[in-house]
Formats: structure tokens, C-alpha cells, sequence
């Protein structure tokens, strides 16, 4: 009897304080945060650029290969990238490259570009699963080869780093230019796809070198489109088409009666894994094949091999 007495006691009591807990609004109000949905992955470019600010530091090495009357020759250009975010919708970021030619006749040389200084901006009110971004920066000629003493062979480095680069690339190692640049990026990122869509104008204005290079100013135009699958959560297929243009008639493309100087087209195709350092850090290695649609890369048979390292922090 006492046992049942003191077993209803507890449960009464229990009840009680139950009561009281649920009541009360303070407590009531504790309850765990929901947790934030975790955004859909996203599939990185190779020649194209993020879609959005972020703090990342970069390695990223092509190597383009290529016969001219029957040798072979290469090209290994890599470029550092490193990015900060101030606020969550903009990053600033420094770029440079060094360059390595092989070249099928000729003296070998190796080449530091122009740093290239800029930002990415997010511009607000765009919602999923749609994401943009803008595109300013400046190349500074301040790279290897520039200036009315200019070492031919420095030259050659230069014209053959930005074909190693699918002409994507042109300010870095246009070194007697001063280049501001102005691009845009949008993409679709839902259901483990990615569609991305890239367009950028470059003015190329000479501040050295008039005694080597004709053109006082250059208008260059790149475009690209990447599309990107995760076949599994640490790891993605991409493929990109990328189409340069000169805009203006540079004395180069002037000179060219086959007209193949104005404009290039290259295709290229890779995997990227997505491996997870912890406390939101990851690794995207990648490596992808690329080619030329068309002269004069194709009549090069010119094709790259490209390495990319990106560190998300």
C-alpha cells in the first residue's frame, strides 16, 4: 500500500513539473534553432570564374601542346589566385601568372604576367536557384617582356601563355597594356546541375612599348558557357565552350588575310572532386582535356591539359 501511495506521489509530482516547464514562456521560447538548408552544389568552371565572391586561394596550370611545321612544342602556364570576402556579397582578388614556352623552334624562356587586381560583386535580390555575380579589375603591365626593349623571346612567352590559357586570359600577359576589365556571370544551380553563362569586355590601352607595338588600344571580348553535373557528392563532370573576339582590328588581325586571328573557339571537359577539409574548408581538385574548334589552334592541333587546385576557406 505505501508503495502505491508513494508511486502516485512521483507521478503527480512529475506531472506537475512537466506542466510547469511547458508553460513557461522563457523556456518555451529556448527551443533549438532550426537548422539551415544546406545549398545546392555548385559546379566550378575551369576557364570561366566563380559565379560569386568567396575566400579561396587558387592553383591553376594549363598545359598546351602543340606542333608547328611537324615539332612539337608546349607551354605550361599557371596562374595564383587568392580572394577575400570584406562583406558577404563582395571579394577582392589578386591574380598572376608565370609562364614556361617550349617552343617547337626557337630559344625556351620562362615569364611573369601582369598582376591583375579586382573584385567580385553579388548583386542582391537574386533567389535560388539562380546566382550572379559582376566582374571589375585591372591588369598593370607590369609583366616580363614589356617596353621598347622587350626581349623578342619574351614576347614569343607571352603570345604562347595566353594561347596555353584558351585566350581567356589575354590581360595577364599583354604587358605593355594597361587593361581594365568589366565582366558578368549567372548561373542556374539546382539539383546537383549547374548551367553558368560568362561575358567580359576588355579595353587593352598601351602605356609602353610604342615602338614595338603599333596598337594604341585593343577591345577584347570573352564569352563562355560551362555546364556541370554531380554524379556523386564528392565529385563532378564539366564541360565549357569559350569564344574570344577581338572587337577593334588590332594591326596583328589587320595583317591576317585568313581572318583567323580575330577570333578563337576551344571546347574542353573534366571532373572535379569536392573533398571537405572540416570547419567549412574544402578542396576542389580538378583536371580537364581541352581543344581547338578552329585556326589557328586547330590547325596547331593545339590541345591543353589543365590542373586546377582551388582551397575554399
Amino acid at each position: 500500500m505505501k508503495q502505491t501511495q508513494a508511486l502516485t506521489l512521483k507521478t503527480t509530482v512529475f506531472s506537475v513539473v512537466s506542466a510547469i516547464f511547458a508553460s513557461s514562456p522563457a523556456l518555451a521560447d529556448e527551443a533549438p534553432p532550426p537548422v539551415a538548408a544546406k545549398p545546392p552544389p555548385y559546379s566550378l568552371a575551369w576557364n570561366l570564374r566563380p559565379v560569386a565572391p568567396g575566400n579561396v586561394v587558387r592553383s591553376d596550370t594549363a598545359v598546351g601542346m602543340f606542333s608547328d611545321a611537324g615539332t612539337g612544342g608546349s607551354t605550361v602556364a599557371s596562374t595564383f589566385l587568392a580572394s577575400y570576402k570584406v562583406t558577404p556579397t563582395l571579394a577582392p582578388l589578386l591574380r598572376i601568372a608565370v609562364v614556361h614556352n617550349d617552343p617547337a623552334m626557337g630559344e625556351s624562356a620562362t615569364a611573369v604576367s601582369n598582376p591583375l587586381l579586382g573584385a567580385i560583386w553579388a548583386p542582391p535580390g537574386l533567389s535560388a536557384p539562380f546566382k550572379a555575380g559582376v566582374f571589375a579589375a585591372v591588369a598593370i603591365p607590369l609583366g616580363s617582356g614589356g617596353g621598347n626593349d622587350g626581349d623578342p623571346v619574351m614576347v614569343s612567352t607571352n603570345r604562347s601563355a595566353m594561347a596555353a590559357r584558351s585566350n581567356m586570359d589575354n590581360a595577364l600577359f599583354a604587358v605593355n597594356d594597361l587593361t581594365p576589365i568589366l565582366g558578368a556571370d549567372v548561373a542556374y544551380v539546382a539539383n546537383g546541375l549547374t548551367v553558368q553563362v560568362e561575358a567580359t569586355v576588355l579595353e587593352l590601352i598601351r602605356v609602353r612599348g610604342a615602338e614595338k607595338q603599333p596598337d594604341a588600344y585593343k577591345t577584347n571580348f570573352t564569352s563562355g558557357i560551362h555546364a556541370g553535373y554531380f554524379v556523386m557528392p564528392w565529385l563532378s563532370l564539366g564541360a565549357e565552350l569559350r569564344y574570344q573576339r577581338y572587337l577593334s582590328t588590332p594591326s596583328f588581325v589587320a595583317a591576317d588575310a585568313s581572318g583567323a586571328s580575330r577570333d578563337t573557339m576551344t571546347a574542353a571537359g573534366g571532373v572535379r572532386g569536392h573533398i571537405q577539409l572540416g570547419a567549412g574548408r574544402f578542396v576542389r581538385p580538378g583536371i580537364s582535356y581541352a581543344r581547338g574548334l578552329d585556326d589557328p589552334f586547330s590547325g596547331r592541333s593545339y590541345q591543353v591539359v589543365q590542373l586546377d587546385v582551388p582551397v575554399a576557406f
